[in-house]
């Protein structure tokens, strides 16, 4: 699959000249009505012109602007357009990061944070390339990496399923470590060179202990490394502690920051079907790359189209043009 980005340039932009001749046809046309209208005023109908039905003019003026559209269309083709297209990329590594801190028992998610987080992560597997490396961490006061990049997907699928809640929340440590995953990743004899990567990151709090989470941004975008946050959960999330009922809001300030910093983007998800959506519109950004692409078949297309309704048009009005 290929997705057209709309932004385009020409190999050929010389050849482009040859659009001077669509004004220039379209002058014909205006000079032949404006003469046929000023005969139709100053002769009378023949005895044919009479019993002959009269042309409607709106399948002339649609045939011929088939025609030009067509012309149009050519030439540009002919001139070689070259498009921004987004195109499958081959491989990547994807360091799938989730926090596994007490807060992610919340229950303002059902069943509760943590159990929907780990549904949706095991879904978002199956959204990648099957050529994509994918490595598992988890944080919570210190990070730790599950899974080192496989492509064996069964593997991070059931080390999600078997992720434990902890206290603290280390968003900076988990950055790192998933920094120390991505390097990892085994290397590709049959594709020379180090591989794209990128860090999805779903949170539901904000760091309170361990180096800062800026400060693991700017090192992920020192490695070119763009880090997708998710802010999980909803302004009245709470869990029990102690009898008491303990507040987890979002802090979405700190994972806007992160994304920011590192050149990825911030999302936030407060249901099981948000997050999902989530998931998969980064499944999209992270499974594309955009490359320059001759396009000229495409712009072909739309002058056999073109020619296919002037053609049409001329058949349904079966008389000549002015």
């Amino acid at each position: 699959m290929i997705l057209l980005v709309p932004m385009f340039g020409f190999l050929q932009p010389q050849r482009l000249w040859w659009l001077v001749l669509i004004p220039a046809l379209l002058g014909l046309y205006a000079g032949l009505l404006l003469r046929r209208r000023r005969r139709a005023r100053t002769r009378p109908f023949s005895r044919l012109e009479r019993v002959l039905p009269q042309q409607q003019a709106w399948k002339r003026h649609l045939a011929v602007a088939g025609a030009v559209l067509s012309l149009a269309a050519l030439n540009v083709a002919f001139a070689q357009p070259k498009g921004e297209v987004q195109v499958p990329r081959e491989r990547a590594t994807i360091i799938l990061t989730l926090d596994v801190s007490r807060s992610m028992l919340a229950e303002d998610v059902s069943p509760n944070r943590l159990a929907a987080a780990k549904s949706a992560a095991k879904d978002f597997l199956g959204m990648l390339p099957t050529g994509f490396n994918v490595s598992l961490v988890s944080f919570a006061a210190t990070p730790t990496v599950v899974v080192p990049p496989t492509t064996d997907r069964g593997m991070v699928a059931a080390a999600i399923e078997n992720l434990q809640v902890a206290p603290s929340t280390a968003i900076g440590e988990g950055i790192f470590a998933s920094l120390d995953a991505l390097a990892q990743a085994p290397p590709d004899p049959d594709h020379p060179g180090t591989a794209p990567g990128a860090i999805v990151l779903l949170s539901d709090g904000s760091t309170n202990i361990g180096r800062p989470s800026a400060t693991a941004a700017e090192e992920a975008k020192r490695q070119k490394v763009p880090i997708y946050t998710i802010a999980y959960g909803t302004p009245t999330g709470y869990v029990e502690a102690d009898g008491r009922r303990e507040p987890v809001p979002v802090d979405h300030a700190e994972l806007e920051r992160i994304a920011q910093i590192s050149g990825g983007k911030k999302f936030a998800a407060g249901s099981s079907s948000e997050l999902e959506e989530v998931y998969s519109t980064i499944a999209r950004s992270v499974g594309y790359v955009t490359v320059d692409q001759e396009i000229t078949e495409q712009f072909a297309g739309y002058a056999l189209a073109f020619a296919l309704l002037a053609s049409v048009a001329l058949m349904s009005l079966a008389a000549r043009w002015p």
